[in-house]
Order: C-alpha cells, then sequence, then structure tokens
C-alpha cells in the first residue's frame, strides 16, 4: 500500500463519530496519542481520545481502529471506560501540538508552529505520523493571521522524535529485524548503562518479542525497571501464556499494579491462565487460537490461519467451535489441520475436514503427559478443552520445550554455551 494513500490529517478526524461494527455510535474522536520514537522511525499512534456519551474521555488502541474516512471511524472489540489519563512519553496531537512553536531544517520564517498533522497506516494494525503541516509566520505576531501553510516530512521537524545519538539510532534498527532470540542475545551483550538506553528507546512490541526469549531473571528485571504504564503496554504486546509466566514471577504487589493498568481483555486473558498450575496444559496454553464457526469455509480458515500476528505452530491448527467464538468457545467440534486445508476447494466447509484422531488436552494434565502426548501424535498444535467440551486455548510445541528443558537453557544460549545438558 503506498503509505501516502492512507494518509489522514488529524484536524479532519476530531469529532468525528466512533462506530462499532454494528453500526452503532458510541462516542467521538477528540484526540490522537502518538509517541516519538529515534530519528529511523517516525512517531508511533498509539490510539485515540475517545469521548463516550456521559462526557467521559477514554483511550482506544489504534489495534481496534478498522478504518477511519471522512465521516466516521469504525471500531472492533470493547472500549475500555477506565477514565484516559496520558502516560509518560506520549503526545495528544490536539492539545500538545497543534500551534507549538518547532524548528524546522527546511524554513525561512522566524516563527514556525505546527498547524496539522498527517498519520497513515504503514503496515495492518499500525499507525504512525506521516507528514507535518507547518505555518510560517514572519511578522511581530506569532499567532496573528493565518501565515503560510507548507506540509514537509516529519523528519524535517527536529522537535518530534527522540535525539538518542547515532549509534544507538543504528543499533535500535538492526535489533528490529533481528529475529527475537538474537535481539535478546544482542540485549544481554550489552552494557547495564547501554541496554537500559536501549530498552527505553524500542517499541513496546519490540522489546515484548526479546523479553519472550531471556532468561525469567532478566526478564523480571528489565520489567522491574519501566514504570508500571509501560511495564503493561509491553506485557499486552507479549503472548498470554508468556505474559502469565512472566507476571507469576513478580511481587504480588507490582504484579496486581501492572494486571491493574492493561486493558480488561488482555488482564483477564493473564488472570485465567494465571488459576492453573505453569506446569499444566492449562498453565502453558494460549487463549486465542484460532477459531471459527462450524459453516466457515476453507477460505475462511486459510485467511485466518495467515494473519501475520499467528506463529507457524498456531498456524497450523483451525479450530471448529459453536458459538461463542470467543474462549472459552460454545461447543468443541474438532480441529482442521492447515495441509489439509491447502489441499482442498475454497468453497468446501471445513467442518468436512475435521481430523478426528485429535484427542483434546484437559487444562489439568501435567506437563509429562503433554510432552508424551506431542511426541505420540506427532502434532505442533493441540486444542486444550474443559470438562462442558468448551475450547479454552491451545498448547503449542513451543510452549512445551520451553517447559522440559533446563531453567537456565535461555541463559547458556545467550552466553554461547552450545550443549545443554537435559
Amino acid at each position: 500500500m503506498n503509505p501516502s494513500s492512507s494518509a489522514v490529517f488529524v484536524s479532519r478526524i476530531v469529532n468525528l463519530p466512533i462506530l462499532d461494527r454494528g453500526g452503532d455510535q458510541v462516542g467521538k474522536v477528540r484526540d490522537v496519542v502518538v509517541q516519538n520514537r529515534t530519528q529511523l522511525r517516525p512517531p508511533r499512534v498509539k490510539g485515540l481520545v475517545v469521548e463516550l456519551f456521559a462526557r467521559r474521555r477514554v483511550f482506544l488502541p489504534m489495534q481496534r481502529v478498522h478504518s477511519i474516512d471522512a465521516q466516521q471511524v469504525i471500531i472492533s472489540g470493547v472500549i475500555n471506560t477506565r477514565r484516559f489519563e496520558s502516560r509518560e512519553g506520549e503526545l495528544l496531537v490536539v492539545e500538545d501540538l497543534f500551534d507549538k512553536r518547532v524548528r524546522d531544517r527546511s524554513a525561512t520564517a522566524s516563527n514556525v508552529t505546527i498547524y496539522d498533522v498527517a498519520i497513515n497506516q504503514p503496515r495492518p494494525h499500525e499507525w504512525a505520523v506521516f507528514e507535518v503541516a507547518l505555518r510560517e509566520q514572519t511578522g511581530r505576531r506569532p499567532f496573528g493571521g493565518k501565515g503560510h501553510v507548507r506540509v514537509t516530512t516529519w523528519r524535517d521537524v527536529p522537535d518530534f522524535f527522540l535525539e538518542t545519538g547515532q549509534e544507538n539510532d543504528q543499533l535500535i534498527a538492526r535489533l528490529a529485524e533481528l529475529k527475537p532470540a538474537d535481539m535478546a542475545r544482542e540485549l544481554h551483550d550489552l552494557t547495564p548503562e547501554r541496554r537500559d538506553e536501549i530498552i527505553e528507546a524500542l517499541d513496546d512490541d519490540v522489546l515484548a518479542e526479546a523479553l519472550e526469549e531471556l532468561p525469567e531473571a532478566e526478564q523480571v528485571r528489565v520489567i522491574g525497571q519501566l514504570d508500571t504504564e509501560r511495564a503493561a503496554d509491553v506485557l499486552e504486546e507479549m503472548d498470554p501464556d508468556d505474559a502469565a509466566d512472566l507476571i507469576a514471577e513478580l511481587s504480588p504487589d507490582l504484579a496486581e499494579k501492572i494486571l491493574g493498568r492493561m486493558e480488561p481483555e488482555d488482564a483477564e486473558d493473564v488472570r485465567t491462565l494465571l488459576t492453573y498450575d505453569a506446569e499444566t496444559a492449562g498453565g502453558l496454553m494460549t487463549p486465542e487460537p484460532v477459531i471459527v464457526a462450524p459453516d466457515a469455509t476453507v477460505a475462511d480458515c486459510l485467511a485466518l490461519l495467515r494473519h501475520e500476528d499467528n506463529t507457524p505452530a498456531m498456524a497450523a491448527l483451525a479450530f471448529i467451535c459453536r458459538t461463542p467464538l470467543e474462549t472459552p468457545t460454545g461447543r468443541f467440534l474438532g480441529a482442521v489441520h492447515i495441509q489439509r486445508l491447502l489441499r482442498e476447494p475454497p468453497s468446501l466447509l471445513a467442518a468436512n475436514l475435521i481430523d478426528n484422531a485429535i484427542e483434546p488436552l484437559d487444562p489439568e494434565d501435567d506437563i509429562a503427559h503433554v510432552s508424551r502426548y506431542f511426541a505420540t501424535y506427532d502434532l505442533v498444535c493441540a486444542p486444550v478443552v474443559d470438562d462442558q467440551n468448551r475450547l479454552l486455548g491451545a498448547v503449542t510445541v513451543d510452549d512445551v520445550l520451553d517447559h522440559i528443558l533446563p531453567d537456565d537453557w535461555r541463559g547458556a544460549q545467550l552466553a554461547g554455551t552450545e550443549e545443554i545438558d537435559v
């Protein structure tokens, strides 16, 4: 997608109605929340400030925004009705940036202010600042008259991004291109002071991926050094089972503070996983597998399985359930292998392809039973159901390996040890 084709100026979406997928209005857009990053990356758009009908202003993550046009904003999911509070490092475009006096590398006028900010969607589920409209005043009155307005790239406004030094910028850009395990190794090898600088500048999703590959002791140290708001943001980006494992290692007070600042849906997933022993199928599972209705076609299943957020293991199976399709679901009907789906006509009902040989796991099955199960049935992903035959989640083979390898296996890997005594 051409980034400019999806760009929209913030002034044009302020006061637009917010509609859910059913077409009902839930509020209005009042502002846009952005967060500066390093020079190499445009400021990230974190979400919208939404005013509900009770005049309460709340935060809506951009991941919930389905579409934006000239008349309305369409969202999916639910809105957290907790009153909006700006977090450290965040800026409100209308409140903080409009009419702000800035430096501009290419301007000849003495007074330059931000007139408007354009945001765009460079990739699915991600929004960023794209351009900045600047107003140039040459007279003595900086805010008198309209002045000359021109649009420039965000890079031309030095005030608009973090100054972390060229060396750190290059390292951050390189880390973002690495696989999570390699990124964790790089962070592990840095001096404590340099590591703290890089962690502070990394995007939440990038830091979350690296955290999942660090030893538990280092995960706890990193989360402990972050403020509560940032820690909540990072944990929201982690897989729920990994987030639950990390939360379980924190002090009860800190764990509760972080859970209280997370989005309710994310916090609920983590709290549910914490009710199970970590060494059971319930503690190992993720509550967000690929779930489809009985009338889903092969094409429907493949569209969901190919989503970029799915790991290769999680994309191996689609689970067919009665409504509701969120865990815990309605009655679990069975699972379909992606290899089988790839061999069948797109219009065929996926329910005709259920593998009846897959026996679901019980959430109380211990790690020894789960590991034997994967070895016996040669699977990389397996369903977990309760005594009412409702799908609770799915366990993947990588989660099993994490728990049957020695506790220090990640530390040994980061230290460069080639052999681990199992």
